[in-house]
């Protein structure tokens, strides 16, 4: 008798006991190489993400894409088990979330102060449209401006349409843009960019100088038009499912924590995209200023292309209202 009270007790303690933490494990992956400024803070955030969770939360890149392209990744995520997030752009995350590359329009932004005024109003709403489609919204941070580079000369329109020009594969906006403006536009993954830039499949790439560089495109690469294309974006997000599995006040810390990293991203680009852009420049890259005719005429391509988007509602009218208000413009 006195043995099976004993046995009680003993149950009745063990119950009584916290259960042992789960580690809950965010599998991320992405195309920043390592060493990138996105891949130096990302290793930061998870090492306070953990320290902050007592590690409670842990977080695992894979980057370099290793997990595959853009499809092969949002397939991963979406099946859950092997990847539960990821560090995508836009033209990517278009094919769950067709806002995504709101920012992206082309010659949507002049400068940096319109895109700084404009993110703080508008990134919230996106982080919203996230939400809606099953994804978390951890943070998203400027890639820089793009611009259009060359294996040859850029020097205008005529060149740009005869080039053969790459997009990013499911990017409606780039596409739409080009073919608009003359052009026949190759649509590639972005790891397919390297191998095609030496085969001379395509000559003419649009990226930020970083980005180039990063990608190692840069070596192949012999004139900048120095006309902005687009700003480009990078988002971090999370599957909600896997996101939902996370305690409240974990999840605030994680957010707080990516807040601050991809905000320290958005200045260290610009700093690397200037830096960049002079290695560049010293190993022989042109930069090929755009004749006013030029400008105005790649302008009036863009603003054809975001009028068409409006009446297609390929972006979100709602959205871009709130952009325009928040750039200062007439509603």
């Amino acid at each position: 008798m006195r043995s099976a009270f004993r046995s009680f007790a003993f149950l009745m303690l063990a119950l009584a006991l916290p259960a042992a933490a789960q580690v809950q494990t965010l599998r991320m992956a992405t195309l920043a190489p390592e060493g990138s400024p996105w891949m130096r803070e990302l290793r930061v955030a998870a090492e306070q993400v953990k320290t902050q969770t007592q590690g409670r939360v842990e977080i695992k890149y894979f980057p370099g894409g290793v997990m595959g392209n853009d499809q092969a990744v949002l397939r991963r995520i979406r099946q859950g088990g092997q990847l539960q997030g990821g560090v995508l752009t836009s033209s990517e995350l278009s094919l769950v979330y067709p806002d995504a590359p709101l920012y992206t329009l082309p010659f949507l932004f002049k400068d940096w102060a319109e895109v700084d005024r404009v993110r703080p109003q508008i990134d919230p709403l996106l982080a919203a449209g996230f939400k809606e489609r099953g994804f978390h919204m951890l943070g998203a941070s400027g890639i820089g401006f793009a611009y259009l580079m060359g294996t040859g000369r850029v020097a205008g329109v005529a060149d740009v349409q005869r080039a053969k020009l790459w997009v990013p594969q499911n990017d409606r906006i780039a596409e739409l843009t080009f073919r608009t403006g003359g052009a026949s536009p190759i649509a590639l993954p972005i790891g397919d960019v390297f191998t095609s830039l030496q085969t001379g499949m395509v000559d003419v790439v649009a990226n930020t100088p970083a980005g180039a560089v990063a990608l190692q495109w840069h070596g192949k690469l012999r004139s900048l038009y120095d006309l902005p294309l687009a700003y480009v974006v990078g988002y971090v997000v999370v599957d909600q499912r896997a996101w939902q599995k996370i305690a409240s006040a974990d999840q605030a810390a994680i957010d707080a924590v990516f807040k601050a990293a991809t905000a320290r991203v958005d200045q260290t680009i610009r700093r690397d995209d200037v830096a960049a852009l002079e290695a560049m420049k010293r190993q022989g890259l042109e930069v090929v200023p755009p004749t006013a005719a030029d400008a105005a005429y790649f302008r009036d391509v863009g603003a054809k292309v975001i009028a068409q988007l409006e009446r297609e509602q390929g972006i979100s009218p709602a959205l871009l209202k709130a952009l325009r208000e928040a750039k200062g413009a007439a509603p």
